[in-house]
């Protein structure tokens, strides 16, 4: 509510003082559900050319999550994540460094950008970074999918979600073209058993919140908020001279 909204409020209860009235409650922001989006981008370097987006309905701690891709690596697992804890952002091509000879960004070339993983989008069971970050039978696979799924979150995540601070990231990458992840980029910086082109990011793009859905009269939802408050002690202000009116009319009958 605005500072001015509030003085009006403010001034229609005091003129409303001293009748009995039913106090109104106001909605606190903070409990509303929270939507977030972001389309996602092929990271430098990677020498992916497919893309993306995901959506996010946060409430409280539910994350319902929406995430569709095309032109991925086909017959392959993608992991895929929620980044969080570092500048909220998708690495440039300047993190890229040699990896076995080859300008590349693998995993944590990127987490300076991106930060450790706040939750892993597996397809079912656990989705928590320490048993699941690379759980590659869990995760989707092919070239494009749509993957839905509600989860819950931890708090640290929650809030980064709510910050803004947190980036959707997709793994798996073809970097010589050869329709498979293979060693041309050697071992991969998490699990020395798997390929880097396995698990280095493909996709990326930061969460953001989207815009306040449109009211009755195009206003969004600051103003929204605001004709609320006003009409409801406006409500207060009417009920009162009603009353006063009641009052009065009864006195000279009397």
């Amino acid at each position: 509510m605005t500072k001015k909204t509030a003085t009006s409020v403010a001034a229609l209860m005091a003129i409303a003082s001293g009748m009995v009235l039913a106090p109104v409650a106001f909605a606190d922001s903070s409990s509303h559900d929270d939507e977030l989006h972001t389309a996602l981008a092929p990271i430098p370097t990677s020498k992916v050319t497919g893309s993306g987006t995901a959506m996010v309905h946060l409430k409280g701690n539910q994350a319902t999550v929406t995430i569709k891709t095309q032109g991925l690596l086909a017959d392959a697992p993608h992991a895929q994540h929620f980044h969080i804890g570092a500048k909220g952002q998708c690495p440039p091509a300047s993190a890229a460094k040699q990896h076995n000879g080859q300008l590349s960004l693998n995993t944590t070339d990127g987490l300076p950008f991106y930060g450790k993983i706040g939750a892993s989008l597996t397809t079912t069971g656990d989705t928590g970074a320490d048993h699941s970050a690379l759980a590659v039978d869990r995760f989707p696979k092919g070239s494009a999918y749509t993957y839905h799924r509600t989860i819950t979150v931890d708090d640290e995540t929650a809030k980064s979600l709510r910050d803004e601070n947190a980036v959707v990231v997709v793994h798996g990458i073809d970097f010589n073209g050869n329709g498979k992840y293979d060693n041309v980029l050697g071992a991969s910086d998490l699990d020395p058993k798997l390929p880097s082109e396995a698990t280095n990011p493909a996709l990326c793009g930061p969460l953001k919140m989207a815009p306040a859905a449109a009211v009755a009269g195009g206003m969004g939802g600051t103003q929204s908020a605001d004709t609320m408050a006003l009409t409801a002690a406006g409500g207060l202000l009417t009920a009162a001279a009603g009353t006063l009116y009641l009052r009065r009319r009864s006195s000279r009958q009397s």
